[in-house]
């Protein structure tokens, strides 16, 4: 019995990605007051950046990101890859229908590991989807200094349905 590698996903189409980053970026005021941005939507991942800016510091002795900003930069990464998976998991339906699955997303568990502290002039973001069921989606998030250091990780659980 042969073995074959996994076929990669289908890529998105530019209407689904455009569609993703208005929803994440403009309509989710909260995503667009941090200053998140989206850099890949994949299937299997997405990625993101959020620039330092003095209205996030945490700690005005250090300059450090608060924490809390670093908290709702992985829930919405989780949130979005959650979204992406989904996104994949309907490709025979247009991106507009796809898009309206996003209506029905919700947090329902989250936890966070802060490692180092978040100084830096920006930071990424990566998410990926552990497990998509029908009604639950798991996620593990990084989140990283723009030299690519490991400043904290998250788990999330999101509602799907």
């Amino acid at each position: 019995m042969s073995k074959h590698p996994p076929t990669p996903p289908q890529p998105f189409e530019a209407e689904f990605v455009d569609g993703v980053r208005h929803i994440f970026e403009e309509r989710i005021v909260f995503n667009k007051l941090l200053g998140l941005k989206l850099i890949d939507v994949a299937a299997d991942h997405v990625l993101g950046r959020v620039d330092m800016r003095p209205e996030l510091v945490g700690h005005f002795s250090y300059n450090r990101m608060h924490g809390g900003v670093i908290s709702a930069t992985l829930d919405a990464m989780g949130g979005i890859a959650v979204m992406a998976a989904i996104g994949a998991r309907h490709m025979d339906e247009p991106p507009a229908k796809r898009l309206e699955r996003f209506l029905k997303l919700g947090t329902i568990d989250l936890r966070i590991d802060y490692l180092r502290p978040g100084i830096g002039e920006y930071f990424t973001a990566h998410a990926e989807v552990m497990r998509l069921g029908s009604r639950v989606a798991t996620t593990r998030m990084e989140f990283r200094d723009a030299e690519g250091k490991l400043i904290s990780t998250g788990s999330g659980a999101y509602i799907v349905s």
